[in-house]
């Protein structure tokens, strides 16, 4: 254990945040900007498709969070609504519940952190501890909330490319080419969010795998990569453990590993999109895509490091 945690149960309080030793805060302008960077997955939930809820505990959270976050995580993603495909929505009063002991943890002990919400009062509460970056799943459907808070907070806010939600989207996946009309739908809601007075540096795309995409599209969105940085914004790329990475592997027989299992295909994706200039990859294996992004930086040179807000 690092020194900026103490081990739990120990000292003046035992509580999931007091075990935390407070040190000094990273913020997002601290990150490096020589290479893509990593961010962790943290999931809060009780069904979560890649841990099965193994983190649903605050001071079990708390402790993956640290693990990534020691193990080479430039950023940690902490969320408490599991919106893969046929998930059941959560309360935002349950969310933050979940959610905010975390962050407020994750962050006093140095890390830059990022909250996974679709919900504008969760968003404000995890803002109240400090520099959090709000990853909002919604795509078109986002709460005009969200716009005004983002705005008025200076917040870096990533735009994921959706349609509908976690018990439609997979009905929605119809594209005639699904890069152009990624491209299309995330500029139209930053658009939106640039009318409502937020800055285009605040603004990250994610062109959203996985979210009303088939297996092809997904594939299809990571081959044209390139042309969403050439939108010069930051991108942030989320293939981990995935449905489409589990219908590659899978054996002669159709049977897909588990999500745990796709580690390695995970890591091969985090050094290509690397390659391809991306601003960061989203997993739940740090380590390897620490290791695979350091790779494509040195192969690259240089010159080739992505370029960020």
């Amino acid at each position: 254990m690092s020194s900026m945690a103490a081990i739990p149960g120990t000292g003046p309080s035992t509580g999931p945040v007091g075990v935390v030793r407070k040190v000094a805060r990273r913020r997002f302008a601290d990150l490096p900007t020589d290479r893509t960077l990593v961010m962790g997955v943290v999931n809060v939930t009780d069904n979560s498709f890649s841990d099965g809820g193994n983190h649903f505990d605050a001071e079990a959270a708390i402790q993956h969070g640290l693990k990534l976050h020691y193990a080479g995580a430039d950023l940690i993603d902490v969320g408490g609504e599991s919106t893969a495909p046929g998930r059941d929505a959560v309360d935002p009063d349950e969310e933050q519940r979940r959610v905010l002991p975390v962050i407020e943890a994750l962050v006093r002990a140095g890390a830059v952190v990022s909250v996974d919400t679709r919900h504008a009062a969760t968003a404000r509460a995890a803002l109240a501890h400090g520099e959090v970056i709000i990853n909002d799943v919604s795509g078109l459907n986002f709460e005009p909330e969200m716009a005004e808070l983002v705005a008025e907070s200076g917040a870096h806010y990533i735009i994921t490319h959706n349609r509908g939600d976690a018990h439609t989207m997979d009905e929605l996946a119809d594209y005639d080419d699904v890069v152009t009309e990624v491209i299309r739908e995330l500029s139209e809601v930053k658009d939106q969010f640039i009318a409502a007075g937020v800055q285009p540096e605040q603004l990250i795309f994610d062109p959203g795998l996985g979210f009303a995409k088939s297996g092809e599209q997904n594939w299809e969105l990571l081959r044209g990569v390139e042309r969403l940085v050439a939108l010069g914004f930051p991108v942030l790329v989320g293939a981990s453990r995935k449905r489409f990475l589990g219908t590659l592997l899978a054996d002669s027989r159709g049977n897909a590993p588990a999500p745990v299992e796709r580690d390695h295909a995970t890591a091969a994706v985090s050094a290509l999109a690397a390659a391809h200039g991306v601003w960061a990859v989203r997993v739940h294996d740090v380590a390897a895509s620490v290791d695979a992004v350091k790779v494509a930086a040195a192969w690259g040179g240089p010159n080739t490091a992505p370029q960020h807000s």
